[in-house]
């Protein structure tokens, strides 16, 4: 039995849900196929989900551009305009649109979760009528019914206790060898949908397998593997062939795009190796994650963009003590923002953050009632795992230096792009 996850690029287009079939139909285990949204759809729901909220009326155009992007990879996918496969996705589409015309709460966190998780009910459902229609019979799950969280709305914690049964109920294999589900949500005890946060589905993958006790998971990506740095940045990348979950968790931490912060954990836990290959050729190796052994590895480069630097002072000069750093902590808790960075000197105290403007303004907000707070935005944040001075040089080229903070293996330096000096 194995977990295999395709995120959006391996679903974008007719062709890549053709290509999924050709990896699907290959194996000779028993699947459950994790999915995410298509391509930039939850991008797209994110859109929609802001002008619903605000009842801005552009909330249809948006909504009948995502319909006709998923249509249009139906219409490739399915000749029969009466398949049962177009007439459930019509349903799904329906039954948002009949939530979008109604008047939206007053908690912006719920109706995230509830819109934006209809981009996974989508790829699903077209992925599942496909393999059908094409004789790999496979049955379709929703993953709401068995994947229980808590209330967190946007960053959903898993019951793990409450789903282990459930999930073992849905994916028994009694009646299919090939399940296809959602990654990325869930729902609570109310069977209110939940996400567990943006880029999810590998981790409800992870989940997956740790709860019906497997051996391997298979992440489908468009890169050959692990890369020592993202290609947008640099030309010369080179493939890890193996990485140890220590090496994982920390690369996934700092920001690597190929593997959520999360993912590993569940996996560490039972020894369950995680395999990352490219959809685009299933039959090269990639890279596996698990128990290995080594000294070191190649400097790995990652890249966060438009970061913001926020800088906060007692107003009373007060050193910064337990007391100011447990009100911190407790605003960036509350608007559910994760630092990146973070270093106080005796009277402030400074983080790295990504530019979230529907979550920051909110936690300044809070700051002032206790501390001045500035802040900068438009920087990077750079983290190189085991570097050494050249990799330094290499990065800080045009490059203005604000903050730095290094242990023995890992440097992380926030600067400030320079431009060309032509």
């Amino acid at each position: 039995m194995l977990v295999y996850k395709f995120g959006g690029a391996s679903v974008k287009n007719a062709e890549a849900v053709k290509n999924l079939y050709n990896i699907v139909k290959n194996s000779t285990q028993n699947l459950v196929v994790v999915i995410s949204a298509m391509g930039k759809t939850t991008n797209s729901l994110e859109r929609l989900v802001t002008l619903y909220f605000k009842k801005n009326s552009k909330w249809k155009d948006s909504f009948k551009e995502i319909k006709s992007f998923h249509f249009e990879i139906v219409g490739e996918l399915f000749a029969d305009k009466d398949d049962a496969g177009i007439q459930d996705i019509q349903h799904r589409f329906d039954q948002l649109e009949e939530r979008l015309s109604q008047d939206p709460s007053l908690n912006f966190n719920f109706e995230y979760d509830q819109i934006v998780s209809y981009g996974e009910i989508f790829s699903t459902v077209i992925v599942n009528a496909y393999l059908n229609k094409v004789g790999l019979a496979s049955k379709w799950i929703d993953i709401r019914r068995c994947l229980k969280t808590d209330n967190h709305y946007r960053e959903a914690q898993i019951n793990f206790e409450l789903s282990q049964q459930l999930v073992k109920d849905s994916f028994s294999f009694k009646d299919s060898k090939i399940y296809v589900t959602q990654g990325f949500i869930g729902s609570n005890e109310n069977n209110l949908t939940t996400t567990l946060g943006r880029e999810g589905s590998d981790y409800t993958a992870a989940v997956l397998a740790f709860l019906l006790n497997l051996k391997h998971v298979t992440i489908w990506k468009d890169v050959p593997g692990v890369l020592n740095a993202d290609p947008k940045w640099f030309d010369d990348t080179i493939k890890l062939d193996k990485i140890s979950y220590l090496d994982a968790i920390e690369l996934a931490y700092y920001g690597t795009s190929v593997i959520h912060p999360k993912t590993i954990q569940p996996l560490q836990h039972k020894g369950i190796k995680l395999n990352v290959r490219s959809f685009l050729n299933p039959d090269d190796p990639g890279t596996v994650i698990g128990d290995s052994s080594y000294s070191k590895l190649i400097p790995s480069f990652i890249f966060k963009m438009d970061q913001v630097l926020m800088q906060i002072f007692p107003r009373d000069f007060s050193f910064i003590a337990e007391d100011n750093l447990v009100k911190i902590f407790g605003y960036f808790v509350r608007h559910a923002l994760k630092i990146n960075l973070m270093q106080n000197s005796a009277v402030s105290f400074k983080v790295c953050l990504n530019n979230d403007q529907s979550r920051i303004p909110n936690v300044i907000d809070d700051l002032n009632e206790h501390f001045d707070v500035s802040y900068e935005n438009g920087l990077e944040l750079i983290t190189i795992r085991y570097y050494d001075n050249a990799t330094i040089e290499r990065v800080l080229v045009n490059k203005d230096l604000l903050l730095e903070q290094r242990n023995k293996q890992t440097i992380q330096m926030v600067v400030k792009d320079l431009g060309s000096n032509t």
